[in-house]
């Protein structure tokens, strides 16, 4: 059995961005995670060690949007290699990251990378 952990709309103030004016003053950034791994022992034990602590998750996604990227795919590949060094049972990875009204003169609402990776 697998078992994907959904964790959706985690908000990140952060200086991604090519401009210097997007380094010194910095944007909000939205990610997404969808992360699939085999937890059917998490399913029978109701046992906190047997599953992926997604409060985990968030520290290390924190983590690495704290580190000053000028690529959205750069800071999402980032945040990939952290999830799968963290968590080596993971069988895939989903990653949506979004940077909110992004600084190129229209009206958009958000710029987003999409990254999937499976392992196995």
């Amino acid at each position: 059995m697998t078992v994907q952990i959904e964790l959706e709309t985690m908000k990140f103030y952060a200086c991604h961005g090519v401009s210097p004016q997007e380094t010194r003053v910095g944007n909000t950034f939205v990610v997404n995670l969808v992360l699939t791994a085999p937890l059917e022992k998490a399913v029978a034990s109701d046992d906190l060690e047997d599953t992926i602590n997604y409060a985990v998750v968030y520290e290390v996604v924190k983590r690495e949007m704290a580190i000053p990227s000028k690529l959205l795919e750069h800071a999402a590949g980032r945040i990939l290699t952290a999830l799968k060094d963290t968590f080596p049972q993971l069988l895939a990875i989903e990653l949506k990251l979004s940077k909110l009204n992004p600084p190129f003169g229209g009206d958009v609402y958000s710029a987003s990378v999409i990254l999937r990776e499976s392992y196995g």
